[in-house]
C-alpha cells in the first residue's frame, strides 16, 4: 500500500466513485457531485486552498486511487490540523483508512510543528469514529447543531489527537511517496 500525492486530474475519475455517490457523501456538507469534471474542480480546489496535503491511496505507486486522506490547516491556529479521509466502497474493509490516516499523521508530525490533529465526524458516522479511535485518538465532546449540510442540520462529534499521546502500531503503513511529482 501507499500514499501519493493527490492528482486532482488524474485522480479525480477514480475518487469519484466516492464523490459522486449519494450513500459515500452522506455524512459530507455537499451532495454527491453529478458528474466526474465536478469530483475534478471540488479537488483542484481543495488542493489549491488549505488542504494541501491530500494523498491518494493505492496498491502501487502509479494505480489507481481507492481513497483519499487530507491532513489541512484551516488557518485559526497553525498547529492545528483537521484529518479526514474517504476510502472507494470497493476498497473498504482492509484497513486503508487506518494505515494511511496513521502514515500521514507520523509523517505531518514529524515535519511540521503540529502540536494536535482533530477530526470533525457526524454522530451517525459510527465507521469513521472507529477509524479515529483505533488510531488513538479521544473523543472530546459534541457540538450541537454545528453543520447545515444537504441532509439538514447536523451535530459534529469532535475527536483529538495531541503530538505526546500514545499511538498504537499501526501494522502494514503504507510507504509514502514524494510530495513533488
Amino acid at each position: 500500500m501507499y500514499l501519493r500525492p493527490l492528482d486532482p486530474v488524474t485522480d479525480g475519475p477514480d475518487l469519484h466513485v466516492i464523490f459522486g455517490d449519494d450513500d459515500c457523501c452522506l455524512w459530507l456538507p455537499e451532495p454527491a457531485f453529478p458528474d466526474v469534471a465536478a469530483t475534478i474542480a471540488k479537488l483542484k480546489s481543495w488542493n489549491e486552498g488549505f488542504e494541501a496535503t491530500s494523498w491518494v491511496v493505492c496498491e502501487v505507486p502509479d494505480g489507481p486511487a481507492l481513497g483519499r486522506i487530507a491532513l489541512y490547516n484551516a488557518g485559526h491556529d497553525k498547529d492545528i490540523w483537521e484529518a479526514a479521509c474517504m476510502i472507494t466502497p470497493a476498497a473498504r474493509g482492509q484497513n486503508y483508512a487506518a494505515r494511511g490516516l496513521a502514515a500521514a499523521i507520523d509523517d505531518l508530525f514529524a515535519t511540521t510543528s503540529a502540536r494536535r490533529v482533530f477530526a470533525d465526524i457526524d454522530p451517525d458516522n459510527h465507521a469513521s469514529q472507529k477509524t479515529f479511535e483505533k488510531l488513538g485518538f479521544t473523543r472530546e465532546g459534541i457540538l450541537r447543531g454545528e453543520w447545515e449540510t444537504h441532509i439538514g442540520i447536523r451535530d459534529s462529534v469532535i475527536y483529538g489527537l495531541l503530538r505526546s499521546d500514545p499511538r498504537p502500531d499501526t501494522d502494514g503503513k503504507p510507504e509514502l511517496l514524494d510530495r513533488r511529482r
